[in-house]
């Protein structure tokens, strides 16, 4: 699945030839709307770019491919407000779930904002950690998840070694690690992408981009209708991964079966479907985001796990 709108999993394709561009949404009138000064820049960020339900129903999916049964127990590195993890242990009664992240800062907005909202019985089954995820244990988890490119932070190939070691350390045996990855020609482009969405526009800003080391610097801003703006609400630092460099570097830190699911396309908008599939061959496109998953093998079964071929994906 390709775009050049946004970062987000609800994306708009571009190809070599051509580009399918949404249509400008007639600007909104200032007065009752949100402005720089009213707006807070992580509500604004899962408003953009987040989406829990169709996260936890992809992780679900995968996991159920390759093991046929439920996953209850959440690890979530980067976890940021955890949004994400909150939503899984109120997804099912069972479901027990991990957020890790180093910002108490953000941890704290997201427990006023996602946490309050927990009844009692999930408020146990919900734990946030304070901590490097390369040397913070937890219980072991079915699935453990770095998503919105967390890990990109990692620019040398040691540094991304060791993390996806640390994460390996963290699953159970018989589980699935789950992350994402953008790429396409246009993110190597120094350029600012911009969506419309419900009382504000978001800005995705490529200000950087060194072919030699791969490291790329984007920033995202906000803009609203009275004119006023958040500039750099959020800045990355990141090293823009490969796909066949992840899969490699997993499969170094023993992990199995590395899959690639992308997105589909709705041929009359150019827009993503929300449905991603295993795939082997991708679109040469301006840009696309992409899942990415492989799995810790059950105990004794290393070697017959990594030669089986993966289930069919589901929609």
């Amino acid at each position: 699945m390709a775009t050049t709108q946004t970062r987000s999993k609800t994306l708009v394709k571009t190809s070599v030839k051509t580009a399918t561009k949404r249509k400008k949404k007639p600007a909104a009138k200032a007065k009752g709307w949100r402005t720089a000064r009213t707006s807070d820049r992580h509500e604004l960020y899962e408003l953009s770019v987040q989406e829990p339900s169709a996260e936890i129903a992809f992780m679900e999916r995968a996991f159920r491919e390759r093991f046929g049964r439920v996953p209850t127990v959440l690890r979530e590195d980067f976890c940021g407000t955890g949004f994400a993890s909150c939503a899984w242990v109120q997804h099912r009664r069972n479901n027990r779930a991990y957020g890790i992240d180093l910002c108490s800062k953000t941890m704290a907005w997201g427990k006023g904002r996602h946490g309050t909202a927990l009844t009692t019985d999930e408020c146990k089954r919900m734990q946030w950690i304070k901590g490097d995820v390369r040397s913070t244990p937890t219980e072991p988890a079915d699935v453990l998840a770095a998503l919105n490119f967390s890990y990109f932070l990692f620019k040398t190939r040691a540094g991304l070694l060791e993390y996806f070691r640390a994460a390996f350390s963290n699953l159970k045996q018989g589980g699935l690690f789950v992350l994402d990855a953008y790429g396409g020609y246009e993110s190597f482009s120094v350029i600012t992408e911009s969506r419309n969405l419900d009382g504000f526009t978001y800005l995705w800003d490529t200000e950087k981009y060194n072919p030699i080391t791969g490291e790329v610097l984007n920033h995202i801003h906000f803009k609203f209708p009275d004119g006023t703006e958040l500039r750099k609400a959020f800045t990355y630092d990141w090293r823009l991964w490969t796909l066949a460099e992840i899969q490699e570097t997993l499969i170094e830190a023993g992990f199995v079966r590395p899959a690639v699911y992308w997105e589909g396309t709705v041929k009359k908008t150019g827009e993503g479907d929300g449905v991603f599939r295993r795939k082997t061959v991708g679109e040469a496109c301006g840009g696309w985001i992409a899942y990415i998953v492989a799995e810790k093998p059950a105990a004794g079964q290393a070697k017959s796990t990594a030669k089986r071929p993966a289930r069919r994906s589901a929609r």
